[in-house]
Parts: C-alpha cells; structure tokens; sequence
C-alpha cells in the first residue's frame, strides 16, 4: 500500500491509503522524491480530478535487474510513441498519437510512487539536487524552448513577459541568458514582481505608455493578458504564448487588425534540449533556486496549494525525500 492524493474539488484534497501501482509492460515503478506544483493544477484544485494530478515529477526507478534501477528521474509529460512523424523528426513533444499526458490522464506525482513508461524517464545529473530537478520540466524546459521559437524571430532586443509565475520567470530567466534586454515583467501581483525584479527583470507596475515590444511572452493564461500581448506586439514582432486556459475570445481592435506580426503557441520541450536545459540550470543555479520556494509532505499538499493558489509562492513543491 502506498499514499496518493485525491483531488475532490473545491480546494479539498484527501490523502489516502491506496494500492502500490504494478507496472506494465514497458513500464517501471517510480518512488516519487519531489513533484512541483503547477500553475494549470490550479484547475484540478478547484473542479477537482478522476486520477492522481503532479505532472512535475522526480523519483527513483524501483525495478530490480534493469539498468535504471535506483536512478534518479525525471518524467516526460507526453507518454510517447517513438512511431510517428513528429517522434520521428526528434519532436516527442508534438507525437500524433499522444493521447495521455502524466497527471492527467494517468496518475501522476502527488503520490509515493506511480507507474512511469520507459520511454518517459529523463535520468539526473548527480550534480542536480532533487527540489532544482523538477524545474528542468516545465520552468526551464518549457520556458527555454518558447525562447528558442522566439529568437527565430526576434533575435535580440526588448521582451515583455506577461505573467510573473514559475512558466513567466523561466522565460525572464531564459530571455536573459540569452542576451535580449531589457527583459520587462508585468503581473498584478506585487510579491511576483519584486521576485522578477530581484532576479534581473525590470518590474513593470503598469503597461501604460509603454513603447510597443519585438517580442512578449504571454506566461499567465489570462485572457486580458493575452489581449494586451496582441495589442502592444510592435509590428513584424512576435507573441510567444506559454500559458494555458479553459477559454479565449479576442477583441480585434485597430491596434491588432493593423499591423503584420507573427503569433507562436509554444507546448512543451523536445527531449533533444534536454542536456542544454541542464546546462542553463547549471549555470545559473543560484537563481533558480530563488523559484523553490516552500517544500511540505503529503499531509500539507492541501495547505500548499492554498498558498501557491491565494499567490503567496512562486514554485512550491511536493518532498518525499528521505
């Protein structure tokens, strides 16, 4: 037996006593040592989930005789085919026929343990601490590889991110390693910006009178910032979305109808920048660090996602770390 979160709606989760998951073929047994909570989990904390959320996940491989065995991974989001065009272009991100995501439409991390297919584990780096682990997935990995659509095209210069979160400050980070500058960060929420403002970001209070920008990350899946982002994108630049939501209806003022630009929807990382992400982590760790911001067990999950939901924390997570 083992303990696993359910998700019952209305900001209630129960920890309960549950079967230890017997993995199938192609599968491992993951012991989970740490999963990130993510802003998207705020939907499942509030409507509630059919099976166990956490899709930012560390564990160790619990499979006597194979050659992971006790290695540290981490766990790719989409399950993979490794058959169709776009695994076969090196983009398992985008496979056609990835109908289940980890967390979602199978068990995930806020969990002891959980079945992982072998296709879907990224080992560790010893040098990677367990709590910096998880921001490999969707706060760099995520992060980094919008900022690579990006500087397709606009390869320098001014950014405007939107949305100071863990997706928004990846990006701020990422954008800033990259050279572009002035990295300019926008988000209602005042504690989000001095954490923008302390790791390089030029903390905007408004967006008022603000010259139009060749490049904005659009990090908070809120429908007036993605607005703002089509409105305020200077012509010929580009708007980089990363955030997600349940709905959008776009106002095609006269700012947006009367430029050329180009828009971008960015989903997750091909594991091929997988070794660089680890080099971006790597190099500037003690920023990253700043993200991880409150660590709990199982028995505070729900007490976590209170603060993470009321915008207290940046990237709390989950730690089953002995």
């Amino acid at each position: 037996m083992m303990q696993a979160a359910r998700f019952a709606g209305d900001r209630k989760i129960e920890i309960r006593q549950i079967p230890l998951p017997v993995p199938t073929a192609g599968e491992v047994l993951l012991r989970v040592r740490a999963c990130s909570l993510c802003g998207s989990d705020l939907r499942v904390f509030r409507n509630g989930w059919p099976v166990t959320p956490g899709h930012e996940i560390l564990g160790v491989v619990d499979k006597p005789g194979d050659r992971l065995h006790g290695q540290r991974c981490l766990v790719y989001i989409p399950v993979w085919c490794g058959r169709c065009d776009q695994c076969q272009a090196q983009r398992p991100h985008l496979c056609e026929n990835a109908t289940d995501l980890m967390g979602w439409q199978r068990d995930g991390g806020y969990a002891e343990a959980l079945a992982v297919p072998r296709q879907c584990l990224l080992p560790v780096p010893d040098d990677i601490p367990d709590h910096l682990a998880t921001l490999l997935l969707d706060t760099i990995g995520t992060a980094a590889h919008g900022m690579r659509l990006s500087a397709r095209l606009a390869p320098s210069g001014r950014v405007l991110i939107l949305g100071a979160g863990p997706i928004g400050l990846g990006a701020m980070l990422v954008a800033l390693q990259m050279g572009y500058g002035p990295v300019e960060v926008f988000d209602p929420n005042p504690m989000r910006r001095g954490v923008a403002a302390e790791l390089g970001g030029v903390a905007l209070e408004s967006l008022e009178g603000r010259p139009a920008y060749p490049l904005i990350l659009e990090c908070s899946g809120n429908e007036t910032a993605r607005q703002n982002a089509l409105e305020r994108v200077a012509a010929m630049g580009a708007v980089i979305q990363l955030g997600e939501a349940a709905g959008w209806q776009v106002n095609e003022t006269k700012a947006i109808r009367r430029k050329d630009f180009f828009y971008v929807r960015s989903f997750y990382f091909p594991i091929s920048e997988y070794a660089a992400n680890i080099e971006l982590l790597r190099a500037h760790r003690a920023q990253y660090e700043r993200l991880v911001d409150e660590r709990a067990p199982l028995a505070g999950l729900n007490a976590l996602f209170e603060e993470f939901a009321n915008g207290r924390r940046i990237k709390p997570q989950l730690s089953l770390a002995a």
